[in-house]
């Protein structure tokens, strides 16, 4: 059957954020692309693709009516109006074509994420296979990508690490292929985990996974049983947590919370010095990382 292209450019919006509205509403598969003439740099190990303006792409049943997909972006993105640009295209695997241009990204020294079928050109790779715009992230955006940097340079033994707001599971299952012997993956929406528990069988690590609603997460480890936590979620939740994550932790664990802009750092790190020595943060494109260690 024909199907129904809707793209759109919003600058100051975040495109893994229209990414995901265009999923909701319904896209089948979802791609971010250089707008214009700017230019894809080609990133070196450790570095993410950079495109000074980026056009997101979704794909939709050729039935879907575009005023309603464009009216739920609006209305999600606290917008009077958004513009979509139409086109109408044959019946292919566009998921797959669309896979073409993804290329690997590399994080930190030795990890990179692929789609499959794809191979990076680090020969002693450790490689994260997920496909971008079939899940609910692929490391595009800088928080993600810190992460996953933060993971490489910290997973090296056989530790346990929990990856709480776990999305697709990239974290999660980074951590595992990078040696982690126990993973917690934990996410509040059914997607999400089901999500994680797919990508994780396809990266052969599902048997070192463990994937939990955050209601459940108590029943399920005890106090001061993770060697390393990472949360890329928001602000205001990473707050509240706060207590709950110190919990969690060992003494002398490490923490990553990520999904934080600039000018929410430093009250997202007074939320945590009571229980954790906190670092500098590390800053890319307005966000930033924030780094800590579980008090004795």
């Amino acid at each position: 059957m024909p199907w129904l292209q809707l793209s759109l450019e919003l600058p100051g919006e975040d495109p893994d954020r229209l990414a995901e509205c265009l999923s909701e509403a319904g896209a089948v598969a979802v791609t971010l692309e250089p707008e214009g003439a700017d230019p894809l740099y080609e990133p070196a190990p450790g570095a993410t693709p950079l495109w000074p303006r980026t056009r997101v792409v979704g794909l939709f049943p050729a039935h879907t009516d575009a005023e309603a997909v464009a009216g739920q972006l609006a209305r999600a993105l606290s917008r009077t109006s958004v513009a979509l640009d139409r086109a109408s295209l044959p019946d292919q695997d566009w998921a797959r074509v669309w896979l073409r241009d993804f290329r690997p990204m590399g994080f930190g020294n030795r990890l990179w994420v692929c789609p499959h079928g794809q191979t990076p050109p680090q020969p002693d790779a450790v490689v994260v296979f997920l496909d971008p715009g079939l899940a609910f992230g692929t490391g595009t955006h800088p928080s993600t990508a810190l992460c996953l940097e933060w993971l490489d340079q910290t997973t090296a033994d056989a530790g346990t690490v929990m990856d709480y707001g776990c999305g697709s599971g990239i974290l999660a299952i980074a951590a595992a292929k990078l040696g982690a012997s126990r993973v917690w993956a934990v996410d509040h929406d059914p997607q999400a985990l089901q999500a994680s528990v797919d990508n994780a069988h396809r990266n052969g690590v599902a048997e070192r996974l463990r994937v939990l609603a955050p209601d459940t997460l108590d029943t399920q480890i005890g106090p001061t049983t993770v060697d390393r936590l990472v949360a890329n979620i928001l602000a205001e939740p990473l707050k509240v947590l706060a207590p709950r994550f110190a919990g969690y932790l060992r003494p002398g664990g490490a923490l990553a919370l990520a999904g934080v802009l600039e000018e929410q750092a430093e009250g997202v790190m007074q939320a945590y010095r009571p229980w954790f020595t906190m670092e500098p943060p590390r800053r890319r494109e307005g966000w930033v990382l924030l780094r800590g260690r579980r008090q004795e």
